[in-house]
This record gives C-alpha cells, structure tokens and sequence, in this order.
C-alpha cells in the first residue's frame, strides 16, 4: 500500500472546471483510478489510467468532459474536468494498486484496489 493525498476540489458554477490532483503512487503501481461519491449514493468509478500503458477507461457519465494523466516523473496523477455538472458533485477519491494484469471488468470495483487517498470534495452549484 501507499499513501495517497488528493487536492484540487472546491466549489465551482455549472459549466466550470477543476483539475484534481493526486500523489504519490510508485513506479510498482500498475493500475489508478478516480472514484466518487455523492450523499446517499454508492461510490462510482469515473476514471481509470494503467499506469505503465497510459491506457484510460471513462464511465458512460464523464465521457468526453473528464480526462485522466499521469506524470511518472512527479508520481502525480491528474483528473481534468471540464463541462462541469451539478450531478458531478461529490467527493472524489483516489485510487491505486500494484496488483498485475487487471482486467478491464474489475477496473470499477473498489476492492481492486489497496490504496486510497481520503477525499477532496467537489461541489458544483447551479
């Protein structure tokens, strides 16, 4: 396990954008991911990166407003969002694990991951 710490949430008005930052992951961290989660709502994946691919996978609800990175050199990952919904509102948390070869399937399960940073909160108002 590793220690994660997430920064970048605040309020921001419908339409706006954040970038959510989180370190540090190693160089034996395989897979990241950003999740969420809403008052009264189940924590939702919205974005994955592999870490030594760059491969991203998008939930249906962010696709095409939201994009994960990586820099290696900083150990920092990245979730840019742009387009931003009141929907969208939430803490989000950050994600890794040095588990190799996960399938695509489990990316959204909170259980295939061993570390998590505590939260940054995002809120946005209409």
């Amino acid at each position: 396990q590793v220690q994660l710490v997430e920064s970048g949430g605040t309020s921001v008005q419908t339409g706006g954008s954040l970038r959510l930052s989180c370190t540090a992951y190693t160089p034996s961290t395989y897979l990241m991911a950003w999740f969420r989660q809403a008052p009264g709502k189940e924590r939702e994946g919205v974005a994955a990166i592999y870490r030594q691919t760059g491969a991203k996978r998008y939930a249906d609800s962010v696709k095409g407003r939201f994009t994960i990175s990586q820099d290696n050199a900083q150990n920092t990952l990245y979730l840019q969002m742009n387009s931003l919904k009141p929907e969208d509102t939430a803490m989000y948390y950050c994600a890794a694990t040095d588990r190799r070869y996960v399938s695509v399937s489990s990316i959204w399960y909170g259980t295939t991951y061993n570390s998590w940073g505590q939260g940054t909160q995002v809120t946005v108002s209409s």
